[in-house]
């Protein structure tokens, strides 16, 4: 289960992702282009996918956890309950659907160091 707190620290922890709107309702962009963005009606999120035929495999796998509405038929979108999704997941799927979209100097960046403990204390490596 995912928060709706967890899942705006997760969306914004992409590299150009903000918070914004669309069509009216708040949502997550990058560099101008929709991301993602949660529909409070039914707790879920709308998720970008690459094809029709892949959200239709989404939706046949596992019902419970994605979904779709009459508005999102004929696209590539699938909505996602979050309170029956885990972190890791959701992060994957996002991180599929952002380097899709990112503009490919922002999607080929480095990733930030990754942070380990030594001794107790929390250090960074460099080049990592």
């Amino acid at each position: 289960m995912v928060s709706k707190e967890q899942v705006k620290k997760i969306v914004l922890s992409f590299p150009g992702a903000v918070e914004g709107t669309s069509y009216g309702y708040p949502s997550y962009k990058v560099v101008g282009k929709f991301f993602t963005r949660l529909r409070d009606e039914d707790n879920s999120l709308v998720m970008g996918v690459d094809s029709i035929d892949e959200r239709d495999m989404l939706l046949e796998a596992n019902p419970s956890v994605f979904h779709i509405t009459d508005h999102y038929k004929n696209y590539p979108y699938v909505l996602v309950r979050i309170a029956k999704i885990d972190a890791k997941t959701l992060h994957g799927m996002l991180e599929r659907h952002w380097r899709k979209i990112a503009p490919k100097k922002l999607a080929k960046a480095p990733s930030p160091p990754a942070v380990t403990r030594k001794r107790g204390k929390k250090t960074k490596r460099a080049g990592v």
